[in-house]
């Protein structure tokens, strides 16, 4: 534990003084409700959501069962509109803008540096080692008096791997800011993820969403864990009504059908295993990086132009080979294995005309 870390010391002082506002449904949510400017009379949608009503503020229910399943508390957990969104309540409630640092380590997730530049805070960037590890003594060599959190994607995106769990460890104990480790892709890894941790640790934010494993981008859920002081400051500063009913609904379904989202997380990682020996099967591949995630990142020549002509063809894939120590570099995320076949075959026979 980092027993020097003191929340209210790097927490904004107009954060700590806010009266947020007080939604209707924080008072009363039955009854005959003329309260909140709704329509009595309902949606034009037939549902059975009271969709003309709005949502809890505070998704007491959804927060639950992400408790249970990453085997924390409830008041450890905030939800919101996909991760992004408590990134940039992180920028908005720790960073003062035009004064306070964040430090992230490239190659990596590309909206922590677009949050920060919309909130007008300043990005130090540490390269990751060209195995895409971190280097934790610059990490912490790059610490000022006004950096306020550390970044850390693990399993990484773009390039697929876990981070050393050790140092994740040794930043938190050494940083006297927050260590934000996001988890998007933590259920395709072997790697226990820093859920429980923040019980030790109390500046860990982990990042996680159901946009991956669980198959629902469409519904934009994002989740934080960390301290409850945290997760209060972040309750305090979101929108009134940021998730919702529709949302909330899916979410709440997905958790009922676990078997599912196990049985598919199992299929993406047998899927990837095999398309990494079909990579590794053509010479003009020069190497498939070690994938903890449901996507693979891989060097092959002229990569730009491979992507092009992929995309010609149909197939879809990302061009990262702009990314530092992923020159000529493309990934690809693990489709069905009918779109795998696809992308094979087409790969293959551009790489062989």
């Amino acid at each position: 534990m980092n027993k020097k870390f003191n929340l209210e010391k790097i927490v904004r002082e107009n954060i700590r003084d806010l009266k947020p506002y007080r939604s209707a449904r924080d008072d009363y949510d039955s009854g005959i409700l003329l309260d909140a400017n709704e329509n009595s009379f309902g949606s034009p949608i037939e549902n059975d959501l009271e969709l003309n009503r709005y949502p809890m503020p505070y998704q007491e229910k959804l927060r639950s069962e992400i408790a249970d399943y990453r085997k924390v508390d409830s008041k450890n957990v905030f939800v919101g509109v996909g991760s992004d969104e408590a990134i940039d309540l992180l920028f908005r409630i720790f960073c003062s803008p035009g004064k306070d640092k964040v430090i992230t380590n490239p190659p990596t997730y590309g909206m922590y540096k677009v949050s920060a530049n919309i909130n007008n805070i300043k990005v130090d960037e540490v390269l990751l080692t060209p195995d895409f590890q971190l280097q934790t003594e610059r990490i912490l060599n790059r610490v000022t008096d006004f950096t306020k959190l550390i970044f850390v994607c693990s399993p990484n995106n773009p390039t697929a791997n876990d981070m050393d769990r050790k140092d994740i460890i040794y930043l938190l104990e050494n940083f006297d800011g927050l260590v934000v480790v996001d988890e998007a892709y933590i259920d395709f890894s072997e790697q226990a993820g820093f859920a429980e941790e923040v019980k030790n640790y109390p500046n860990l934010v982990v990042l996680q969403t159901l946009s991956k494993a669980f198959g629902l981008a469409g519904i934009r859920l994002g989740i934080a864990i960390a301290n409850p002081d945290i997760i209060n400051y972040m309750m305090k500063v979101k929108a009134p009504y940021n998730v919702n009913k529709l949302t909330s609904q899916a979410a709440l379904n997905g958790f009922e059908n676990l078997g599912s989202v196990q049985k598919n997380i199992k299929s993406i990682n047998s899927e990837k295993k095999r398309i990494v020996a079909d990579l590794e099967n053509l010479a003009q591949v020069e190497k498939v990086f070690p994938s903890d995630a449901n996507f693979l990142l891989f060097r092959v020549d002229d990569a730009l132009n491979v992507y092009k002509k992929l995309a010609d063809s149909g197939v879809i894939v990302r061009y990262r080979g702009n990314e530092p120590h992923c020159e000529n570099c493309l990934r690809m995320t693990i489709g069905t294995a009918e779109e795998n076949d696809q992308f094979l075959e087409a790969l293959t026979k551009i790489l062989n005309s």
